[in-house]
């Protein structure tokens, strides 16, 4: 008996579907106790910084936090260190900015079966009882470190340059059984699951 021609073999309906979120990656980190004026700047510039292990959106600019006093900011991608800048001129004297723009891979995954593709090598649990939208966390993924975030529109993931390759390539085995597409490259403001962005 021969195996069924894998042409003939219908194709499972898109589950998931994976895009390159287009940003600008700058970390804020708070000098000694100045955490609060900080979070005071950041919304005198509409961007209320979230607590621990959130995230938070504001038009074209998303927030989250994963570690202590330190907050990464995803913007519209602008010419190399304008965004950086920005944030340093605001910041000075309270916190440091620095872009971590060519450090780091920001990656959008959508569709009803987004979060179990990810489960097949993510040590948390992404139900989204446990994991609901708003929520962050930095882990390993396919044992690659990851920042997790969920977001209104699906999950924002961002992996080391170094490593994104391979985790593509990870995320698409992984994605497969469940039917994957690529999308074409999202801005920040389409993760707010508005769809004018």
């Amino acid at each position: 008996m021969s195996a069924p021609d894998a042409s003939a073999l219908p194709e499972p309906a898109v589950g998931v579907t994976l895009a390159t979120a287009l940003s600008d990656v700058v970390e804020l980190a708070a000098l000694r106790d100045r955490a609060q004026v900080l979070k005071t700047l950041a919304a005198r510039r509409a961007l209320n910084l979230p607590s621990f292990g959130r995230v938070a959106i504001a038009r074209d600019t998303l927030a989250l936090c994963v570690r202590p006093e330190r907050w990464l900011l995803l913007a519209p991608p602008a010419s190399p260190d304008v965004t950086a800048s920005l944030w340093q001129r605001a910041c000075e004297g309270v916190a440091a900015a620095v872009d971590l723009s060519s450090g780091l891979v920001a990656l959008h995954l959508d569709g009803p079966h987004a979060r179990e593709a990810l489960a097949r090598g993510c040590r948390l649990d992404l139900d989204p009882d446990v994991f609901p939208a708003g929520h962050a966390a930095a882990t390993i993924i396919a044992q690659v470190s990851t920042i997790l975030a969920a977001v209104p529109a699906g999950m924002l993931i961002l992996t080391p340059t170094s490593t994104a390759r391979h985790f593509q390539a990870w995320l698409a085995r992984a994605a497969r059984p469940f039917g994957l597409a690529a999308r074409a490259d999202v801005t920040v403001g389409a993760l707010s699951g508005d769809s004018r962005a």
